[in-house]
């Protein structure tokens, strides 16, 4: 029995998603909701995922799993095993996953569930629903799905551009099956609207319409307090026991693949003045690209100068930020991947340290306001140069930057973020007033 599931729960959040430790934002931001829920009164809060075999199979970067911060007490990860023989190896997994669902949905314990990325999370929830008020069994249950973007750039554009009508249609109608319908950045809302009107214009539907007076805008939810209460002291252990110093290296912190730009950012340091002004340049992180990028860093003329750390736990990112020049992550649009929000980049504006330089692509001017320095993607030249204007700013200068930045990152807090959802949720569940 795990321990939450003693006692009968008042209120229940269920939160379907890629959990710790794929090396995501929105696995953290599930993290960050479900903490909030424990302090917004819910005595019931499961992440529903997968088992991390299954993770590992699929080949996402994952976190060590030494390096994965607890859960606080009152927080339970599911991980359904697979249902049924190998011949269906997929579907073994999916099975699982609702099943566990409908075990959930159906003791009537008032319950929130919300799932992010819509294929295969928010699928899961609606068949699980539906399936639980198929059972004849009480079901207490307000649905919220939140589109993260790689939904539309990975599913829903790929079927627009291969006319997979069906498969498109599935997706958006369980996503606007849900009670409560979000996404994830204003970028993102535009995008499912845009993808909604080409299946329109091609088929006939009304998705469009129905995506446009629906999808709300709510960002990402991100642990502000754990940031700003960060321990100076530890921070110098932190750097001292990776061998860094503060303000002596340009950190890259977030997943090595093609689409977050870190061959322009190698690029850009080689040509930029910080490694004759001693200052390293330290790529965190894993991914896809992690084996190309040390061989494009090695071809370099500053090679030595150039740090991987694929080791970096949460509790160290914190302490890493705040002791950097400066903070780049120079994403550009890919087929597979557009940045739809950038919680690296808040996560970095709340701990501190130097400017932020990074691009215009998707969501990420959402999520830096004016407190960034842009470049263009593609544009290593640009990143030297950004680089090198950081290098010539003075301390006061950073820290105006810096400040300027901790403020507006300020509006991402958890809590503030989890309200604003429950609002929502409470103005479908709340009773008419009489006239």
């Amino acid at each position: 029995m795990d321990p939450i599931s003693a006692a009968r729960p008042d209120r229940r959040l269920v939160i379907v998603v890629r959990a710790d430790p794929v090396i995501c934002g929105h696995s953290g931001e599930a993290r960050n909701l479900a903490e909030a829920a424990l302090q917004r009164g819910f005595d019931e809060v499961r992440i529903v995922t997968w088992p991390v075999e299954r993770l590992q199979e699929a080949g996402l970067p994952l976190k060590p799993l030494d390096g994965v911060m607890p859960y606080s007490p009152g927080i339970v990860v599911d991980r359904p095993e697979p249902v049924g023989d190998y011949k269906v190896p997929d579907g073994r997994y999916l099975a699982g996953l609702t099943g566990r669902l409908v075990e959930l949905f159906t003791d009537g314990v008032p319950t929130v569930a919300m799932s992010l990325y819509l294929s295969p999370h928010a699928t899961a929830v609606a068949d699980a629903v539906a399936v639980a008020r198929r059972t004849g069994l009480p079901v207490d249950v307000v649905t919220v799905a939140e589109a993260v973007g790689s939904d539309v750039t990975n599913v829903v554009r790929e079927c627009v551009q291969q006319d997979r009508f069906g498969a498109a249609a599935h997706v958006l109608a369980q996503y606007l099956s849900h009670d409560v319908v979000l996404a994830v950045s204003q970028y993102t809302r535009d995008l499912v609207v845009t993808e909604a009107a080409a299946i329109d214009a091609r088929h006939g539907t009304r998705f469009a319409q129905q995506c446009d007076e629906r999808v709300a805008v709510s960002y990402p939810a991100i642990d502000v307090g754990t940031y700003l209460a960060r321990d100076e002291d530890e921070t110098d252990r932190v750097l001292a026991d990776r061998g860094l110093t503060r303000d002596g290296y340009v950190l890259f912190l977030s997943r090595l693949a093609h689409a977050k730009g870190v061959d322009d950012l190698i690029d850009g340091y080689a040509r930029s003045g910080a490694p004759s002004a001693g200052r390293r340049l330290v790529i965190a992180g894993n991914g896809p690209q992690a084996a190309e990028l040390r061989a494009h860093a090695a071809r370099t003329p500053v090679a030595g100068l150039i740090t991987f750390l694929d080791d970096v736990p949460d509790d160290e990112k914190g302490h890493l930020m705040a002791g950097c020049t400066a903070f780049v992550l120079p994403s550009k649009p890919r087929p597979e991947f557009v940045e739809t929000f950038g919680i690296a980049l808040v996560e970095k504006m709340l701990s501190g340290g130097g400017p932020v330089i990074t691009t215009a692509t998707g969501g990420i001017g959402e999520a830096v306001g004016d407190t960034a320095i842009i470049v263009p993607v593609d544009a290593p030249d640009a990143i030297a140069a950004a680089l090198d204007d950081v290098l010539a700013m003075d301390r006061a200068e950073r820290a105006a930057w810096s400040e300027r930045a901790r403020e507006y990152a300020l509006r991402f807090d958890r809590g503030v973020v989890l309200d604003r959802i429950l609002d929502r949720v409470d103005a479908l569940t709340r009773s008419p007033v009489p006239a």
